[in-house]
């Protein structure tokens, strides 16, 4: 039995990826292909448990320091791995992510300062070395990306438009550091436009 593939769907906030990956899951079952979905943080029991602190929709007293964040996101990623990712990879199944460990690069690492060797470290420790065959960045000038949230922001989206100008740059900078695992695609074009483009990049 022939490995399956890992397919990550990137971006800030309101960029488009969640309708991205509900939309490549149908075209893979309408296809007969063996496919799951799920988002991070989650997935998992302590996954969402976890996903509840992060993204709680009002921000803790004396904040949540940048090291502690990122930290809290490895534990529900080594979980996902762990239960998930390994088991279901190993079967064949293709699995699509909304958000994987290039988010905590970008989040935490550029837009918080944590040190990106460190994110990258721990990334790999609680993954098993588990890396994406596909990640889809869906790039979107992040006054579009705010204007699209819906009801009361979380803790993350209340960040403003400095912190995701930063996001921006740092998917941007990885995006364009030459790895050929990244799709750049223009996540303001229309969902449809952005979903041809997606199919004619899969791996």
């Amino acid at each position: 039995m022939s490995k399956g593939k890992l397919i990550v769907f990137e971006g800030i906030d309101g960029c488009g990826k969640t309708t991205q990956a509900k939309k490549l899951l149908a075209h893979f079952q309408a296809k007969g292909v063996q496919a799951t979905l799920y988002r991070e943080p989650g997935a998992t029991q302590v996954g969402e448990e976890i996903r509840n602190i992060l993204l709680a929709k009002k921000d803790f007293q004396g904040g949540l320091g940048a090291h502690a964040e990122f930290l809290l996101f490895a534990a529900a990623r080594a979980e996902l791995a762990r239960l998930i990712l390994k088991p279901q990879l190993e079967q064949g199944t293709t699995v699509i992510l909304d958000r994987f460990a290039l988010s905590s690069i970008v989040y935490q690492g550029f837009a918080r300062g944590v040190d990106i060797e460190f994110i990258k470290m721990v990334n790999h420790t609680v993954t098993a070395g588990t890396h994406p065959d596909k990640i889809f960045l869906l790039d979107i000038d992040p006054k579009i990306g705010m204007s699209r949230f819906e009801g009361s922001s979380d803790r993350i989206e209340q960040k403003g438009l400095d912190f995701f100008e930063k996001v921006r740059q740092g998917y941007l900078k990885v995006a364009n550091s030459g790895s050929c695992v990244i799709s750049l695609i223009d996540g303001a074009s229309g969902i449809e436009e952005v979903f041809e483009q997606v199919l004619s990049n899969l791996p």
